[in-house]
């Protein structure tokens, strides 16, 4: 059977041939292993990286062993979303704010000095948001990088009231150093090019205005912006809405005939997917199995039969036949 192994883990394997320490390259392996799919196909390629895992474990030492359990966070949900900024600029507040965590909220930085997660609600489905360390040079955790370029977007945190521009400039140079792009880039020191959404916060400080325009008129074309206050809750509904957008995922619901669709429980596909790769994510034998569909949402009409190349919309309905 073959591994039919996803684009992911071969950005993962790149990572892990340019890792230059046993705990790098510990992390990249792992990402190869929570990125792999489970089937029969995967099986020795599984027990090979395991097998590596240990003996690079063993050569890194106890102490590398035992921070294993923060090098990789499983993603749940829709989707995972790692929340970056300087120290101080609310990541925290706003990370207890719109999910289920609780990490250390306080008025002075560093608080927080590991990997977070917590579930953030977006109508009816649930977007992972990590919480990670403030971006300060010499001062950025080994683990970190890889969390970030394995992530299906950032979400950067800004302070409006703490010069915004020198602060976006300074994390895209900390993105860079960890090989992330933020936009077009062909250098082959890029191993990460993330979509990302930029959260002005402390809007509710007189003076903030003045912050987002400054940053709009920097970043307006680059990309996309919302302006926030995580501790009074301004603008958080606007924000989750964005960060949905800057996924660039939809939601599509299955029904059988003759019966409802259950609409609390969606099927997560990038835009673009056709009706195929819906079919092939409800389950792996379906694609080839798929003879139509009928559809409800973005078609002409009701319940009008679509083929397998049919591109979805967000809050499309179908009912497959196989």
């Amino acid at each position: 059977m073959p591994a039919n192994l996803p684009p992911q883990y071969f950005d993962a394997e790149k990572n892990f041939r340019a890792a230059k320490t046993p705990a790098e390259k510990i992390v990249a392996l792992e990402e190869m292993l929570a990125i792999m799919p489970k089937h029969k196909g995967t099986d020795h390629l599984r027990a090979e990286l395991r097998s590596r895992i240990a003996k690079l474990t063993q050569q890194a030492g106890k102490k590398s062993g035992a921070q294993r359990m923060s090098m990789v966070i499983e993603k749940e949900g829709a989707a995972q979303v790692a929340v970056v900024g300087l120290p101080n600029a609310g990541k925290s507040q706003l990370l207890a704010s719109v999910t289920n965590a609780a990490p250390v909220v306080a008025g002075y930085p560093f608080t927080t000095y590991a990997a977070s997660p917590g579930m953030m609600p977006f109508e009816n489905i649930q977007i992972q948001l990590i919480d990670t360390p403030p971006l300060v040079p010499q001062m950025i955790e080994w683990w970190l990088p890889p969390i970030l370029r394995r992530a299906d977007a950032l979400l950067i945190v800004i302070d409006l009231n703490d010069a915004p521009l020198e602060q976006m400039e300074s994390i895209d140079e900390q993105l860079r150093q960890m090989r992330i792009s933020l936009g077009p880039d062909e250098s082959e020191e890029i191993l990460s090019r993330q979509k990302a959404l930029i959260a002005g916060n402390k809007v509710d400080v007189s003076g903030a205005d003045v912050g987002f325009k400054d940053m709009r008129e920097m970043y307006g074309d680059i990309l996309p912006l919302v302006s926030i206050s995580a501790r009074d809750g301004v603008g958080l509904e606007e924000m989750k809405r964005k960060v949905f957008q800057v996924l660039g995922i939809i939601r599509v619901y299955t029904k059988t005939p003759g019966q409802k669709p259950d609409m609390n429980d969606p099927i997560i596909l990038l835009r673009g997917s056709t009706l195929a790769d819906a079919a092939e994510a409800v389950h792996k034998d379906f694609r080839a199995r798929l003879k139509y569909a009928r559809l409800w949402g973005s078609g002409k009409h009701d319940g009008i039969m679509v083929k397998r190349d049919h591109v979805l919309q967000d809050g499309d309905i179908i009912e497959l036949h196989m």
